[in-house]
Formats: C-alpha cells, structure tokens, sequence
C-alpha cells in the first residue's frame, strides 16, 4: 500500500502539487496610500484596486494579509522578502527582472495639478512645468521620469504628504490622476471641485501591476496568474481598470 501510494504521488500532476503548496502558504501583501485604489478604512486597507487583488487572491484560494506603507518603505519589502506582493506598481525595464509580474490591478492617467485658485499656474507642455514647485513621492514612477526631464522636486512619503504640502501653498502642483482628484478632496474634507487638473504627462499613462517577490515560490505565482486571468473577464475587473 506505501509503495502504491508513492508511485502516485510521482504520477501526480505537477499543477496539482503546486495548488497543494500555494494553498499551504499565507502572504503579506503591501501597498502605499493611493485613494481610491488603495485607502484606509476603519485601519483595513481597502480601495477599488484592493478589493481587486483581494478577488485575486480568493480565486488562487490563498490567504494574505495587507499592510499599507510609505511606497519606498513597501517597495524594498517586496524586493527583499519571499511570499510578498505588491500593487498597484508599474512595470519598468529596472524593475523587471527584480519581481514575478501577475497582471495590471489598476489603470494610472498621471499629470499635473493645483488648488482651483492657482490661475497663475499655467502650463500647456512639460517643459513650461519645469520651473514651479513640486511635490512626488518617494521612489515612484513619477520621480524617474521627471527626473530624466530635468525637474527638481520636494520629496514626500506619499500623496496625502504631497497634497497636504499643496494645500499649504508649500509647492505650486503635484502629480495625480484626473479622475481621483475629487475622492482625495473628500478626504480632506474639502469640496470635490478644490483641486484642478492642469495637463496629462503621456509618459505616465500606465497600468499599475501586482507583483510578488522574486523569491516566491512559482507554485504561487502561477496560480495568482491563472486567477488574475480569470477576473480579467469580469464586469468588476473592466470597471476597476477604465474607473
């Protein structure tokens, strides 16, 4: 009988151990501040982004907790620790090799922003943005590229920081998404009309990835990949991503 048993265990399907292993396994997931996708609600995380990668994971049947941290604090936890994931990210050539990418949990429109009552603040191109005050957050996608453009900036720990700082007329815009500027309004308790969307940056019109840690085990990484396949054909998934 111990003999027989074995022998079926070396016939065992190879994606059957997999599932076997990854359901065995409990994750830690982080992520930073970043209203709606990613929010805090009676100290859970939560977000549409959220509720997303939460989908995900039941579908892969694995259980995760999640932990909201500054993005660069989230970032290098990712990097360094196994059976850890990451969203919403996007997907560089730097970044590539460092991760094993699921899929886009989010869909990002990224370009500058002022108070409403900044009238003086004008700009028609990236260049004429070069010489106000900015405020980007540290380690993000944003700060790679207006870098390489020659902007110079204040660094924050994330976009509540970076709003909070153009709010107290500390630096003159901020870079966000269009369709979020009045969910953070809200969050301040501010009308939703507060902040004005001034001009799109097209190289940062990108899709924001889940992610885990290189060191995790492919077991688990492909069946986070078949579940995020699944929920690409849902009605939740298309809403989330065109928001």
């Amino acid at each position: 009988m111990i003999k027989c048993l074995l022998f079926a265990l070396v016939l065992m399907p190879q994606y059957m151990l997999g599932k076997t292993h990854a359901n065995t396994i409990s994750l830690n997931v982080v992520t930073e501040l970043s209203p709606p996708n990613q929010i805090l609600q009676n100290d859970e995380v939560a977000g549409t982004s959220t509720e997303l990668v939460k989908k995900i994971l039941k579908h892969a049947q694995i259980d995760a907790q999640f932990t909201m941290y500054p993005w660069a604090r989230a970032y290098l936890l990712a990097k360094k620790h196994p059976n850890t994931l990451i969203y919403s990210m996007a997907r560089t050539t730097e970044r590539e090799p460092l991760f094993h990418w699921i899929g886009p949990v989010a869909l990002f429109k990224l370009g500058f922003v002022s108070l409403k009552e900044r009238t003086d603040v004008k700009i028609a191109s990236l260049a004429q943005a070069i010489p106000y005050r900015l405020a980007l957050q540290r380690g993000d996608i944003s700060e790679l590229v207006l870098k390489s453009h020659g902007f110079d900036y204040i660094l924050t720990a994330d976009i509540a920081q970076s709003y909070k700082l153009l709010m107290a007329k500390k630096v003159d815009i901020i870079l966000d998404d269009a369709r979020y500027l009045a969910p953070l309004a809200s969050s301040f308790g501010l009308p939703g009309d507060s902040f004005r969307f001034i001009y799109e940056v097209p190289e940062l019109t990108l899709n924001g990835y889940l992610a885990a840690s290189v060191t995790t085990p492919m077991s688990i990484v492909r069946a986070l990949r078949a579940a995020h396949k699944t929920m690409q054909n849902s009605k939740e998934y298309k809403r989330v991503m065109s928001q």
